[in-house]
């Protein structure tokens, strides 16, 4: 596989070109650029449009998960959203924080935020923001945000570990976060792991949900709730670019899975002494 910088380069080009594509064509491929399969259908991707805020222009279909459905965002509450693409789950928020809240997006695709940007001046929202920047490094201080959410972002990420210490570090103390993401159980073929289309589409860049867990609980982050959990059946006229008929009966056998997680913690309330104040 490619060191995290050519892995990093690698996702900016594939995303570059998502932006540029339509929905349709972003929800009938594994990897969302190009049609790399011949059944059309949703692998990952949850139903937004029943969600208040929904933004048809500002879904990709490139999520696998709900995280706004399940972050509590309140009114006038700061609102992060790392690799907010065209916008979508920054719209959603914003409907719930209301017009005296603020939503943040990171996105490290030039494309995508300008998109976005574009989207939030058709709607005429002045409290939502677009940043370029990379989630590893988020262009934010400490202690801003109430609330972060993430849609399928982090398993394009080399260094999790540092992406969730850099949300516990950007969340005030009480905040949370809740984050829809790609993990994995068992042993992934290597064929998928070595494959840049792959890792593009959220699978080769997933790791253990054991580890993925842990990685919150050793980043600080308490009260850690799986809110949602669903398998992902990837069709097999994508799996066979990769996998011979013995790789492919383990996938059906369950030997492997690949799931989609929307997972919910908390930063504690900040304490003096041995009693907490704040």
């Amino acid at each position: 596989m490619k060191n995290d910088q050519q892995i990093k380069e690698m996702v900016r080009s594939k995303y570059s070109e998502i932006a540029q594509q339509n929905k349709t064509t972003n929800q009938s491929s594994c990897c969302g650029a190009g049609g790399c399969s011949t059944e059309v259908y949703n692998i990952m991707t949850d139903d937004y449009t029943a969600l208040d805020g929904y933004v048809p222009a500002a879904d990709l279909g490139l999520g696998c998960g709900l995280p706004t459905e399940f972050a509590k965002i309140k009114a006038g509450q700061t609102v992060v959203d790392l690799g907010s693409g065209a916008g979508n789950d920054c719209f959603i928020a914003r409907k719930e924080t209301g017009a005296d809240g603020r939503v943040i997006g990171i996105d490290f695709t030039e494309e995508m935020i300008l998109q976005a940007r574009a989207n939030a001046t058709k709607l005429g929202y002045q409290n939502v923001e677009f940043r370029l920047g990379d989630i590893e490094n988020i262009p934010l201080s400490a202690n801003v945000a109430d609330v972060v959410v993430s849609n399928c972002v982090l398993n394009l990420v080399p260094n999790k570990e540092q992406v969730f210490q850099e949300i516990f570090r950007i969340l005030k103390p009480g905040g949370h976060f809740s984050i829809s993401d790609v993990v994995i159980v068992g042993d992934l073929p290597a064929a998928l792991k070595a494959s840049a289309e792959m890792y593009a589409g959220c699978v080769a860049g997933a790791i253990q949900k054991s580890h993925y867990l842990n990685l919150i609980q050793q980043a600080g982050f308490s009260n850690v709730i799986l809110q949602k959990e669903k398998a992902i059946v990837i069709p097999d006229d994508i799996l066979s670019k990769y996998l011979d008929e013995p790789m492919l009966n383990i996938l059906r056998e369950g030997k492997v899975g690949i799931y989609s997680i929307t997972v919910y913690a908390e930063k504690a309330k900040s304490c003096c002494g041995s009693n907490c104040c704040s």
